[in-house]
């Protein structure tokens, strides 16, 4: 890992959109960005409707509710359960939405192609909810899951086949929810979860990596609007060693109980990124230091791309997908 300062380096000015969205008060003016929503589908009339969505809430007092996705073809395939995933959209914890529309779609995607249940969660963000706020509401989603209280969870998902996936920040959010879930895996239950999707997860810390430097300037995700989130998601005082931007600190000293839980369990793991993203290096150490720990990991590691290109561009997203379903399958199997 490169120990260069990249500040020299950034051109991208980082009094960008985001720092300049940020208000006196220090919460976060969203609405400037005119970021598209989607609205839940509940018609299953629609020809052009293979996946059905409604919102529900988890916990009011905190703002916080599910959409969930669920293929059209279950409601005439009552006795037939499908697995669940439980997806995090990515935002670098202080923009978007599970109504945004490319996470929306991405949802869609994932409960048509691979006939599952996806509850995709809406977090506390930051700055005015800062890590690990997002981690708690990732939990306790979770708990809401287990209790299968919405008729389509109850009907039709097989809480037993349960898969934490979340894209950027979301992917981050589905490690550490997934600690802490297989510290207390036994109060999940009926859930069972099998494995964590990591996808493109957002990573980082103080040292520059290779792929750092040479992205420095992408147009997706440039090295200063990655460092900014963190500031404004990681708990104050805290850098971009801290254990929530860099499990990999100290060779991965503070998660490895819970990563040795996780070992424990069976859950597998699966990393996925590409070399056009600035966080490349950072995916790829964290796959490598998982699987020394003894963690089941498959990587699916391509070139060119950019950070989240399957959401970005969903034309992009069949491979991927095809190897969720392998992967899924194969956790079944296993």
């Amino acid at each position: 890992m490169s120990t260069e300062n990249a500040s020299s380096n950034l051109t991208v000015n980082t009094s960008d959109s985001l720092r300049a969205a940020l208000n006196p008060d220090g919460t976060l003016d969203r609405a400037r960005f005119n970021i598209p929503v989607t609205s839940a589908t509940l018609n299953p009339t629609s020809p052009a409707s293979p996946v059905l969505s409604k919102d529900v809430p988890i916990n009011p007092s905190h703002s916080t509710w599910a959409r969930i996705f669920l293929p059209t073809r279950a409601l005439s395939c009552s006795e037939e359960k499908l697995p669940v995933i439980v997806y995090y959209h990515g935002g670098g914890f202080v923009l978007h939405s599970a109504a945004s529309t490319p996470f929306h779609e991405f949802c869609v995607s994932l409960a048509r192609e691979l006939s599952a249940v996806v509850v995709s969660v809406e977090y506390r963000l930051a700055p005015e909810h800062r890590l690990p706020m997002a981690y708690d509401d990732a939990v306790e989603a979770l708990h809401w899951v287990k209790t299968a209280r919405d008729e389509w969870l109850a009907g039709h998902a097989d809480l037993s086949m349960c898969y934490l996936m979340g894209t950027s920040s979301g992917g981050n959010l589905a490690f550490f929810a997934g600690l802490r879930a297989s510290a207390s895996h036994d109060e999940l239950e009926p859930l069972k979860i099998r494995g964590l999707i990591l996808h493109h997860p957002f990573f980082g810390g103080i040292q520059r990596t290779p792929s750092e430097l040479r992205l420095v300037n992408d147009q997706m995700l440039p090295l200063a609007k990655g460092d900014f989130t963190w500031e404004l998601s990681l708990p104050l005082g805290a850098t971009r060693d801290h254990v929530y931007c860099n499990p990999m600190v100290d060779g991965g000293s503070k998660i490895s109980e819970g990563v040795d839980k996780m070992r424990s369990l069976g859950w597998r793991l699966l990393v996925a990124g590409c070399d056009g993203d600035p966080l490349f290096d950072r995916q790829v150490e964290f796959a490598q230091m998982m699987q020394e720990k003894g963690v089941s990991v498959v990587r699916v590691l391509t070139e060119g791309g950019h950070h989240a290109i399957e959401v970005r561009e969903p034309d992009k997203s069949k491979p991927l997908l095809q190897t969720l379903k392998t992967f899924m399958s194969t956790t079944v199997t296993s």
